[in-house]
């Protein structure tokens, strides 16, 4: 029992975290380049498929009830299913994704780097997708707009929270 509420609290926090995250932004016309994903990242690094996942999840929850969570203090359904909704729900596949990687690769720094590209990459698929599905863009627009601007700013963010996990992981189951 001790150890679900620990969990609990750190899902708590962890959605506490990609909300400050997302407020950390950079603006651009379309998507906004924010450290949202950087806690994602570590929500699945530190506390696995299940919690890092949940945490997510209840990100998605609180943006899609209202509270202003999402980049630029905006929330409800509206915006989580505007053109950047895509993403946001992509969040949870990246906990998940980088938390299966913890599991079965372990926590080395090329491993869970590794697990984090490949839910950034599925991320980008869901986003982009649902993106040129709400907005009408071609994919040239749409990877123009969505994808490549952000890649170097990603893999920073993954080096940085590959890092970080594992300095911070003794603090988590």
């Amino acid at each position: 029992m001790q150890r679900k509420s620990r969990m609990l609290v750190l899902c708590s926090f962890f959605a506490a975290l990609i909300a400050v995250c997302a407020q950390i932004q950079v603006p651009t016309p379309y998507v906004p380049v924010n450290l949202a994903l950087f806690a994602v990242y570590l929500a699945g690094a530190l506390l696995g498929p299940l919690y890092g996942g949940i945490s997510t999840l209840v990100y998605l929850i609180m943006a899609m009830v209202g509270v202003p969570v999402l980049a630029g203090l905006r929330g409800g359904l509206g915006t989580l299913v505007g053109p950047t909704g895509g993403y946001a729900v992509g969040y949870f596949v990246v906990a998940v994704v980088t938390g299966i990687g913890r599991r079965y690769w372990g926590m080395g720094f090329w491993k869970i780097s590794i697990s984090m590209v490949i839910g950034t990459v599925l991320c980008y698929i869901l986003g982009t997708g649902w993106f040129m599905i709400v907005s009408g863009s071609s994919l040239a627009a749409s990877l123009a707009y969505c994808i490549w601007p952000f890649i170097p700013g990603d893999l920073l963010k993954i080096g940085l929270a590959a890092g970080l996990s594992l300095r911070l992981r003794r603090f988590c189951p």
